[in-house]
């Protein structure tokens, strides 16, 4: 996507926060874009942005090899706002002092505002804020002046004279931090005078011309899952191009129940999008037969999405560009970590991996949202809420919550279980309100008691947790009445299963997904 004329650049120094602290910035109708710290002086002007975040992270500025900065980033003229270590690097660069603290603060501070500048316009005087540091600056350079204390540390927050250049010790991102988000709305619109013109109509208006144009008379395909991210995507090109666009669904046998139709009426029908169905449910199976180490499972339907869709988008004609509905965070999390090509966290293709040779040029529409703002999208789009809402689902569908070697019987078993379970969540008024809650097939039977006979049949687990963007997250605790509810809802229906039982695992020590 084109560089915004309002754009809030957040030089990631390593912090868990740096997403977070770009969605506020989001929050407040501005575009943000996370960096790497090592981007250049020169690289940031290209860019252009409105103003700067120097976001926190793990490391110590008096380390050897800390990231660091170029002075000459405070002279752009543009305003900067260190957060944590960001402030701690700015003191240090412009020739303060910042060293171990005697008392490390994490968690929730009292903070005592003593000079209401434009940072704190409209703040409370004291406020509890959230800390998370074990240094703290001891010296400031000539010329700052002090806007905020805690008991624990006297330089809270600070602005250079004469500049607009702050630094702030706690971290406004976080919840736990009040009126944070006035605070960080106070920089981007305040201080860096930001109109707030990115909304999801500009988006969307601004994006069809860019389709439009990128793609010319060519065709596009896509792997469309089912899931809110392919969809939304499917929607905005469709809306572009029409039928130049073709979708390409792969039914693999490890879908939930009802999937595939879903698909097809809502993309095929009510939309009227060239959509083309692969039925591998046999070839998928055949392959997954008696495979039970979970990675291998993973490998297997990976490589073999990639044949399937490689093949069918062979026989579309004058296909050009693949389309594929990664989203920010995806290409957040491809970036080298701390300017190091070999420490990425992940690729964020989303079709499993994609060959070296592709043929097909890439179009991305939605790789500068938040999944908050593809959501969005979406419904502006005219896709039904419970396809923008709909929880995360993993790549490889159900055969990452189906234990042991995988069969039709028992993934039957597992998809009826599983349906169940979201019914009564959704029902319970819950499905919305949590991350994700469905049914495991464990392929262990036990002894039990039906009609007077004695039966030897499967477990289902059920999970269900709460998270903000999966990377942690902890179990619910559902309703009794609704834990026994579907419990016997499966045991009754699902014939095959005589034991329920319930996941209350953390992530950590746990992961969401069982394999």
């Amino acid at each position: 996507m084109t560089p915004q004329t309002e754009t809030i650049a957040v030089l990631d120094f390593g912090s868990q926060y740096s997403q977070l602290i770009a969605r506020r910035i989001r929050e407040c109708n501005v575009y943000s874009k996370v960096i790497p710290w090592s981007t250049t002086v020169d690289q940031l002007r290209e860019e252009s942005p409105t103003g700067i975040i120097l976001s926190g992270g793990p490391s110590s500025v008096y380390e050897p090899g800390a990231p660091s900065i170029d002075p000459e980033i405070f002279n752009l003229g543009i305003p900067i706002l260190g957060i944590c270590y960001g402030m701690q690097l700015m003191v240090h660069t412009l020739g303060g002092k910042v060293i171990p603290g005697t008392a490390r603060e994490y968690g929730r501070a009292a903070m005592q505002i003593s000079n209401h500048s434009n940072l704190f316009k409209g703040v409370s005087s004291e406020l509890k804020v959230w800390m998370s540091h074990g240094d703290k600056v001891s010296e400031v350079p000539v010329g700052i002046e002090l806007l905020a204390k805690t008991a624990n540390t006297d330089y809270a927050a600070v602005k250079i004279k004469g500049q607009e250049l702050y630094g702030i010790q706690f971290h406004p991102e976080v919840v736990h931090s009040q009126e944070g988000s006035k605070i960080i709305a106070n920089f981007c619109r305040g201080i860096c005078g930001c109109r707030g013109n990115w909304t999801m109509d500009s988006f969307i208006e601004k994006s069809l011309t860019e389709i439009k144009t990128k793609v010319g008379s060519n065709r596009v395909i896509l792997g469309l899952s089912g899931g809110v991210d392919s969809s939304v995507a499917a929607a905005l090109i469709h809306r572009a191009i029409g039928n130049q666009l073709t979708c390409i669904f792969v039914d693999n046998g490890l879908l939930r129940k009802n999937e595939r139709k879903r698909v097809q009426d809502l993309f095929g029908g009510n939309f009227q999008m060239d959509l083309v169905t692969i039925d591998a449910e046999k070839r998928f199976l055949d392959k997954l037969a008696d495979v039970e180490e979970p990675e291998e499972k993973r490998k297997i339907i990976g490589h073999e999405f990639i044949k399937v869709f490689d093949e069918a988008a062979t026989s579309i004609e004058n296909a050009v560009f693949l389309a594929q509905g990664t989203t920010y965070p995806d290409v957040i999390e491809s970036v080298p970590v701390n300017g190091n090509p070999s420490a990425m966290i992940k690729s964020h293709h989303n079709v499993g991996g994609l060959p070296k040779d592709m043929k097909f040029k890439l179009l991305e529409p939605l790789s500068a949202l938040f999944k908050d703002e593809v959501r969005e999208v979406g419904r502006r789009l005219g896709l039904p809420e419970d396809v923008v809402m709909r929880q995360p689902f993993p790549g490889p569908a159900l055969g990452v919550r189906h234990l042991g070697a995988v069969s039709r019987k028992t993934l039957d078993i597992l998809r009826e279980a599983d349906v169940i379970m979201v019914e009564e969540i959704k029902a319970a008024g819950l499905y919305y309100k949590i991350w994700q809650a469905f049914a495991i097939f464990l392929p262990l039977r036990t002894v039990g008691v039906m009609g007077d006979l004695r039966t030897y049949d499967y477990v289902i687990a059920l999970r269900a947790v709460e998270s903000s963007d999966g990377m942690t997250a902890d179990w619910v605790n559902l309703p009794d009445e609704l834990l026994r509810r579907i419990s016997n809802r499966i045991i009754n229906e699902v014939h095959g299963v005589n034991r329920v039982v319930y996941d209350i695992t953390s992530k950590p020590p746990g992961t969401i997904e069982w394999e």
